[in-house]
């Protein structure tokens, strides 16, 4: 006879993700260590003539080798969604009293169409992440100071230790405060870094992680209103 089924405890899917909250701009994790993310700029590195390209990747050696600490770089691609695009088209061809143009814009979106089905448009975003792992409790210098912010996704939970239990409130404010400054000096430096390669670079505000974060965990499902960018300094 075969086996009887067991039901498994799959658990809450929030218990999945390992972010406590998001305040003022820093990510808290379940394990009390904090992060910020950084958006980049890219670069048509191919269209760089030869003494330029040597100059990007030295700089960005020089980059690498200014950092102390531990960070995460990912370069996210996406299909990108014209649907709001094609309908906008379609919305101005109503409103348009010319049939010339009328005709236009029918062929143009037709164009578009048949474009999209034969080449995928990918949309890349390029992040990183620069951790800060408070001094109190075995967090720091543990194997998890090693590990990403997306990469302990599916990964082993953490369970905060004795150390990191709940203060009041004001002494909690106080230490996330303080560590805050300690994660902004390593923000700015990898900030100086990053536009010495000539890229653009911005740290990401509270809601702009909250549709990062949406997006990835939703990608079948996400329908973006708007679309994330480096601020220009």
């Amino acid at each position: 006879m075969p086996a009887p089924l067991v039901k498994q405890n799959t658990g809450n899917s929030l218990d999945l993700v390992d972010i406590k909250e998001i305040r003022d701009k820093v990510v808290v994790m379940k394990d009390g260590s904090l992060r910020q993310i950084i958006m980049v700029g890219g670069v048509n590195f191919a269209l760089k003539s030869d003494d330029e390209q040597n100059l990007i990747v030295q700089s960005y050696q020089n980059f690498l080798n200014s950092i102390d600490f531990s960070l995460q770089i990912i370069v996210h691609s996406r299909k990108v969604n014209i649907d709001a695009y094609i309908e906008g088209l379609l919305k101005r061809k109503e409103d348009e009293p010319s049939p010339l143009l009328q005709s236009q814009i029918d062929e143009y979106v037709s164009f578009i169409r048949e474009f999209i089905e034969k080449n995928a448009i990918m949309e890349k975003t390029f992040l990183v992440i620069v951790p800060f792992y408070p001094t109190k409790g075995s967090v720091a210098g543990t194997s998890k100071a090693a590990s990403g912010l997306f990469s302990s996704f599916l990964g082993k939970k953490t369970v905060p230790t004795q150390d990191q239990a709940p203060k009041t409130d004001d002494e909690a404010d106080r230490v996330f405060k303080e560590n805050t400054e300690q994660l902004t000096q390593r923000v700015g430096q990898v900030i100086s870094g990053i536009s010495s390669i000539g890229l653009d670079a911005s740290v990401l505000e509270n809601q702009e992680l909250v549709e990062l974060f949406y997006n990835f965990y939703n990608p079948q499902t996400v329908e973006r209103g708007t679309v994330i960018a480096p601020k220009k300094s």
